[in-house]
């Protein structure tokens, strides 16, 4: 029976054993991110929180086209009120046309004289007095009022003209939308591309530093053996401790770089991403690239935003002309009304009346202010096509520019690659020399230098023209962002 139980927990702990590691390699699994170029930019364009606060601006400027849409349309507001009066106005008649008195007097006055008996309210004098200084209250003690109305505007040339400039306003949204996409595009592939450049340094370090160990334990090996001195032994040993920083600062820039690409990307921190890439895998592509650029500034950004904020003012300088046009608007009310005395909720007598009105608004004179809103906005379109020449020409400049960096890193890639085949060679030599002992450690670690120099300026050579053809797209516009875009926002 106790071998039956103790069997039984050992059971138990083998499964659970199996299943936390199970459980671990399943998470370490999930927290692994293998990236190439296409995954890295599609993962950004969906996750990136600038990408999404441009989609909201896009949003935004809609909603508020929508708004000024419904201004065109008919507005309907319904409204209740109740009012109790407290002290109610008083009023005073005065004069002879108010004089009840006195109105008598003119019929029963003369009837009272041949009597012989004064007419009452006669003072002698011949003159009127005020049969009213009391006054009399005016009101009931409550009133009720409650109704709709409603307003259509019929000619309203200002608000027309609006709804054209809040649609161009969306237009200007998209395309700064458009623009942020780009930018992060570019800003994720020199991202991506510096993690392979800080790689392949990586991996030319790192065998620098693997031979350096190796000629280190051979002269270790030699000076047992009694064919190397003790000075050649410690001179190779400081030859690897000399490397190791380097090395060391390598590996972090590899882990800095790749940091910067998740924050770009808009992922978690914690994921650990591998890139089975290398920079040499692009440079049989870098001729055809470099013949498929289109130098032609119709795509860029930058004037396409300013081309639609020159329209929008176009726009705005003819709204400011529309408002010497007249406008037109219909309304109409319905309403209930009930006055009562006594109490609150005391006899309700609810009567409806109607109103429908057209108004009619003619600017006639404003002190000149409506001329001069329209010069103003004329002044500013007038100024935005003299920045837009401007823009032009520093554009095309930046163009030309890009595009010599780009011939210059491509000529650098071949010398440089010519450079790291006879660095090879030359080592190769050289380490054959050493074995057989016609090399000093000296002339060996120099081609050794030679090499590994030779190999990071390949590599920087072909980083450059990859981030020279990535700004230049930028530039001009012409990223296919299509191609990175979920399905879904491709609908």
């Amino acid at each position: 029976m106790k071998k039956r139980f103790s069997l039984s927990i050992a059971t138990v702990l083998v499964l659970t054993t199996v299943m936390t590691a199970s459980a671990q390699t399943t998470n370490n699994a999930d927290s692994v991110l293998y990236l190439d170029m296409d995954k890295a930019l599609t993962i950004a364009l969906s996750e990136s929180p600038t990408i999404k606060v441009a989609d909201i601006e896009v949003k935004k400027k809609d909603y508020s086209k929508r708004e000024t849409i419904a201004g065109l349309l008919p507005k309907i507001d319904a409204s209740a009120s109740y009012q109790r009066s407290i002290k109610k106005q008083r009023m005073y008649m005065s004069g002879k046309a108010f004089d009840i008195g006195a109105m008598m007097g003119e019929y029963l006055g003369p009837l009272y004289e041949e009597m012989g008996i004064p007419f009452p309210g006669s003072g002698g004098s011949g003159e009127s007095e005020d049969t009213s200084n009391d006054g009399f209250e005016v009101g009931l003690d409550n009133t009720y009022s409650m109704g709709f109305s409603a307003s259509l505007p019929i000619i309203a040339p200002q608000l027309w003209k609006s709804v054209e400039i809040t649609a161009i306003d969306v237009q200007n949204a998209m395309e700064a939308a458009r623009s942020s996409r780009l930018s992060l595009i570019n800003e994720v592939q020199k991202a991506y591309y510096n993690v392979l450049l800080c790689q392949d340094s990586y991996a030319v370090l790192r065998s620098q530093y693997d031979n350096a160990k190796l000629n280190a334990e051979t002269y270790a090996n030699q000076y047992k053996q009694g064919t190397a001195s003790e000075y050649d032994v410690l001179r190779s040993e400081v030859a690897v401790r000399n490397i190791e920083p380097t090395l060391l600062q390598t590996e972090n820039a590899v882990k800095l770089s790749k940091l910067q690409l998740k924050v770009l990307m808009g992922i978690d921190v914690d994921i650990d991403i591998v890139i089975n890439d290398k920079l040499d895998n692009y440079e049989q592509d870098m001729y055809n690239v470099t013949m498929s650029i289109d130098r032609s500034l119709d795509n860029n950004t930058d004037l396409r935003q300013l081309d639609l904020q020159t329209k929008m003012l176009q726009k705005t300088a003819t709204l400011q002309k529309f408002a010497y046009i007249p406008t037109l608007a219909a309304q109409f009310n319905y309403n209930w009304i009930s006055m009562s005395d006594g109490g609150m909720f005391d006899n309700f007598r609810f009567n409806p009346y109607s109103t429908v009105a057209v108004a009619l608004n003619i600017p006639i004179f404003s002190g000149g202010s409506r001329f001069y809103k329209v010069k103003q906005a004329e002044a500013t379109v007038a100024q935005m096509g003299f920045q837009r020449d401007n823009l032009e020409r520093a554009l095309n400049m930046q163009v030309e520019a890009q595009l010599d960096a780009i011939t210059k890193s491509i000529k650098q890639i071949d010398s440089n690659k010519l450079g790291v085949q006879q660095a090879e060679k030359a080592y190769s030599i050289m380490q054959k020399s050493f074995e057989i002992g016609s090399a000093t450690f000296v002339t060996l670690n120099d081609a050794e230098l030679a090499l590994t120099r030779a190999r990071l300026a390949y590599s920087q050579a072909i980083y450059d023209f990859l981030a020279g053809v990535s700004d230049v797209k930028k530039l001009l516009g012409t990223t296919d962002i299509s191609k990175y875009e979920p399905q879904e926002n491709n609908k």
